[in-house]
């Protein structure tokens, strides 16, 4: 576990309100003499970031907090490469203990040969029914899948975790850079949340700088535009109008064009609004559609709950990234130190249960899979299931087939996977997440409409933010369909996927 994302804004929840009003920080000020809000000599330099924060010079003031953040960051990994002895030790005493198990490597792929024997010793039981001898299968595949389990623990580690991965895993590790506009940026953002200079890690630079970097092709038609309409006049009418095309650009959609224009509106009723003050109440219009629906859920992240069953059904269109997203969201559990287990359901795809297992190899999470072609997927989800109950697993991952949300026998077999869910456990926390191509407009928000009253969506992923100039798209699905957004994509890695947090969103929407 190098960082838990599902529980970063545990801390932040209550100086998240205080973005806006720049009055909070100041409470937790009496906490330590290097907490950024407050006041003392360096330590304050985070008092004036929610407002220079996207304005192209950066204050000497937060300059030195992020120089402070990046000493630190650079401190620990210099510690940390300063001991490679216990850590090269270790590899090789578990290359020596994983050596005994791998004698045991050919019995890993049996799983496929229990579900045969007993299809042979049914028949000889000539008083049973198709039925009876359909539940006498399952029954034996469950107790095979259970009865591996000491099997596979030792050759997961050994074909996922030990050393043949370990150099992958560390590749994959957040690399502190130069200390350039990119990481002042991210410090900037991370000090305008109340976060100390003491908090700041690496892996939440390494995200923001990601996201930012996925959001540049909306950013450069978005606030090109915006900056050269607001320029450095008072804000009137006529650059309302121009802010409403840009908005429509963008796939915000109506709905939420019509609520910032309208606050913006009331805003210029009442009092002059220089440029400055405007992007920074756009920000917080924005900002505020994106929370409207989390805030109605009354869970503002999205996380498996510990000591509980949670089952996460990925649903969507084909070609949205629903088996990738669930490789990227198993990796995440992993490394916030959750149990995690795939169900590999789309079984009408060519290949896709070979993709999944691949994604779970790569983060050392067990697949539970019918190898027969065109399986039923609740059948599949009802072993994962069982599977889970018996190893105490905390998250079950369900992988399901693309299909339209206009095929009604589809839609039905979805319904059919999540009574299997609910009949096999009751009390397990189940999400149906819906997948959302980016690139794909106003069309996505279409689908998160027509999902979410077929299917008893609870959230959205957002993905492929990288390749689409359309990243508005999520103002239009909290706006309309109502949607909260969950977590979003902003890259191809094993890394560039996080939970959703709206005030980094809109940050790196509008960053200049």
């Amino acid at each position: 576990m190098v960082y838990d994302w599902f529980n970063r804004t545990a801390a932040e929840q209550a100086a998240e309100p205080s973005l806006q009003e720049a009055e909070a920080p100041q409470s937790p000020a009496s906490d330590a003499t290097a907490q950024q809000p407050s006041a003392p000599a360096p330590a304050d330099t985070a008092s004036d970031a929610p407002t220079s924060t996207g304005t192209a010079a950066v204050d000497t003031d937060t300059l030195a907090w992020a120089r402070e953040a990046y000493a630190r960051l650079k401190a620990q990994q210099q510690a940390a490469k300063a001991e490679p002895e216990p850590a090269v030790a270790a590899p090789v005493a578990s290359e020596a203990v994983a050596a005994e198990p791998v004698a045991a490597e050919p019995v890993a792929p049996v799983p496929a040969e229990p579900g045969p024997e007993p299809q042979s010793d049914l028949p000889a039981q000539p008083g049973l029914s198709l039925l009876e001898q359909a539940a006498a299968q399952r029954a034996e595949r469950q107790q095979a899948l259970i009865a591996e389990e000491p099997v596979a623990q030792p050759l997961t580690p050994t074909a996922g975790s030990t050393p043949a991965a370990a150099p992958v895993e560390a590749q994959e590790e957040p690399q502190l850079g130069a200390f350039d506009e990119a990481f002042t940026w991210s410090a900037e953002v991370l000090a305008a949340q109340g976060k100390r200079v003491d908090q700041v890690s690496l892996e939440e630079i390494d995200w923001l700088s990601r996201l930012r970097q996925g959001l540049e092709k909306t950013r450069q038609g978005f606030v090109t535009q915006l900056l050269d309409n607001l320029g450095d006049d008072p804000l009137s009418p006529e650059t309302l109008d121009e802010l409403e095309t840009i908005l429509l650009r963008a796939d915000v959609g109506v709905k939420a064009t019509d609520q910032v224009l309208e606050a913006l509106r009331k805003r210029l009723n009442i009092e002059v609004v220089d440029p400055a003050e405007g992007l920074r109440f756009l920000k917080e219009q924005l900002r505020g559609l994106l929370e409207a629906p989390i805030s109605r859920c009354g869970q503002p992240l999205l996380a498996p709950e510990r000591g509980r069953l949670n089952v996460w059904l990925m649903v969507g269109v084909n070609g949205v990234g629903k088996t990738t997203t669930l490789g990227k969201l198993a990796n995440l559990a992993v490394r916030s130190g959750y149990s995690a287990l795939i169900a590999a359901a789309d079984t009408f795809r060519a290949a896709a249960v070979q993709q999944v297992q691949v994604w779970g190899d790569r983060s050392g999470v067990p697949v539970i899979a019918n190898p027969s072609a065109n399986a039923d997927p609740a059948a599949v989800v009802y072993d994962a299931i069982g599977a889970a109950q018996a190893k105490g697993t905390e998250l079950v991952l369900v992988d399901t087939a693309g299909r339209l949300q206009t095929k009604h026998n589809l839609m039905e077999e979805l319904a059919k996977v999540r009574r299997i869910v609910d009949k096999l456990a009751p009390d397990a926390v189940v999400e149906s997440l819906l997948v959302l191509d980016a690139s794909q407009g106003q069309n996505g928000l279409k689908q998160a409409m027509a999902f979410a009253s077929a299917a008893g969506l609870t959230g959205v992923v957002l993905t492929k933010l990288d390749g689409s100039a359309r990243g508005g798209v999520a103002l239009a699905v909290a706006s309309e369909a109502g949607l909260p957004i969950r977590f979003i994509g902003a890259g191809e890695g094993i890394r560039d996927l996080r939970p959703f947090n709206s005030f980094e969103f809109v940050e790196a929407l509008l960053a200049g």
